[in-house]
């Protein structure tokens, strides 16, 4: 028996993964600490969060249409989370408080539940695949 696999399911399966664990590890720390959460890691976020949702737009399946529902709302918060880290940063005179950064943790974290049920739906959507 010959097991092929089908590799557009491997990279849809990698990003989705990967998004969700790229968010997980921006939110993981004390939610108001800024030297816990680090920039670069919420924009890799951002950028993997906006690859899943692109590779979900040509799924015409129930299943699909909420797999692009759950991965639009994770990439929207992830892009207010950020777009709250740069006026922070750059245009409050206050700069990036701990009230800020609470903020933007908060909002990711949003992003991270929706980016869980992204991911079970795969596993949902993967047990219950039939061979044909």
């Amino acid at each position: 028996m010959v097991v092929r696999v089908n590799l557009e399911k491997v990279v849809f399966g990698f990003f989705v993964l990967l998004a969700a664990t790229l968010n997980f590890g921006y939110v993981i720390g004390e939610i108001d600490d800024v030297q816990l959460h680090n920039v670069y890691e919420l924009y890799a976020a951002v950028a993997v969060n906006i690859i899943a949702t692109i590779l979900k737009f040509g799924d015409r399946t129930q299943i699909g249409a909420v797999h692009l529902a759950t991965s639009l709302v994770a990439s929207i918060q992830l892009i207010i989370a950020a777009l709250v880290w740069i006026w922070a940063s750059h245009v409050d005179p206050a700069g990036l408080t701990p009230t800020h950064m609470a903020s933007v943790v908060s909002i990711a974290a949003g992003a991270l539940l929706a980016n869980i049920v992204s991911v079970i739906l795969l596993v949902v959507e993967t047990v219950s695949y039939r061979r044909r």
